[in-house]
């Protein structure tokens, strides 16, 4: 498969801690990637390097082949990589179209005057959300009206605005009822019909299963195996987790 993304040899410390110990990771276009692991193995870190919130002590990252450097959020954003995470970013007292033209609004200049061009962003939400076949048609619908389920969808419809072609979801169901996690990960399936690529973490074996194509297990700050989940049980992936590996295997 084509590679879109690639971390080699990452190391990150934050004083006396070594977060990362030279951390490999390879995602393939247009695939579900978990990154698994306990609590402390380096997923989080290492998020933050390719979400462009921290940049990493040695190492190197490539975008389709390119090495990159980001300097902040939006140097990924510019490379097609968007984070969505846990808290999701949204502004709950803002409508739909709001949110997901948030920071890119469209507009126009009338006599000097910059005016907002409310009914293009609530088409054009609509239009991205009926994509995803979301039910949402009511772009004016302030964020805290919605479930869990329809505010990830937001913000998942707000990352295709910005032409996100890597999207990494941080703990996408955390909280979230089993009829919300369902519609999560039926959005996760649609973003990968759409041709995206998933960054997933989570912490729920059953929903990687559920939605990854293959995942990476961290332990340590190391990237102990690499391996496709097909015929892999929820079970056996946790045991994996629990008993890491000696050595870095491919599938």
């Amino acid at each position: 498969m084509n590679q879109i993304l690639s971390v080699t040899g990452a190391f990150k410390k934050y004083g006396a801690v070594t977060a990362l110990r030279g951390a490999n990771l390879s995602v393939n276009a247009g695939e579900v990637h978990a990154i698994c692991g306990d609590n402390g193995a380096g997923k989080s870190t290492l998020i933050k390097l390719i979400a462009g919130v921290e940049t990493p002590d040695a190492g190197t990252i490539e975008v389709r082949g390119t090495p990159v450097s980001f300097g902040d959020p939006q140097d990924a954003l510019a490379a097609g990589i968007a984070t969505i995470h846990q808290d999701l970013g949204l502004a709950p007292a803002m409508a739909i179209y709001q949110n997901i033209y948030l920071g890119s609004e469209l507009s126009v200049r009338l006599a000097g005057i910059r005016v907002l061009q409310k009914r293009a962003m609530m088409r054009g939400a609509r239009e991205i959300l009926a994509k995803m076949n979301s039910v949402m048609t009511d772009m004016t619908k302030p964020v805290e009206a919605l479930s869990g389920g329809q505010r990830q969808a937001v913000a998942i419809a707000r990352a295709l605005r910005w032409n996100a072609e890597i999207i990494i979801m941080d703990e996408p169901t955390a909280a979230l009822g089993v009829r919300e996690t369902k519609e999560v990960v039926r959005l996760i399936n649609e973003l990968r019909n759409r041709g995206a690529t998933v960054l997933l973490i989570s912490h729920n074996m059953a929903d990687v299963i559920a939605v990854a194509d293959r995942a990476t297990i961290l332990k340590g700050g190391r990237a102990v195996t690499s391996l496709s989940l097909d015929g892999v049980s929820a079970d056996a992936l946790a045991k994996m987790i629990m008993d890491g590996a000696d050595d870095i295997e491919e599938a």
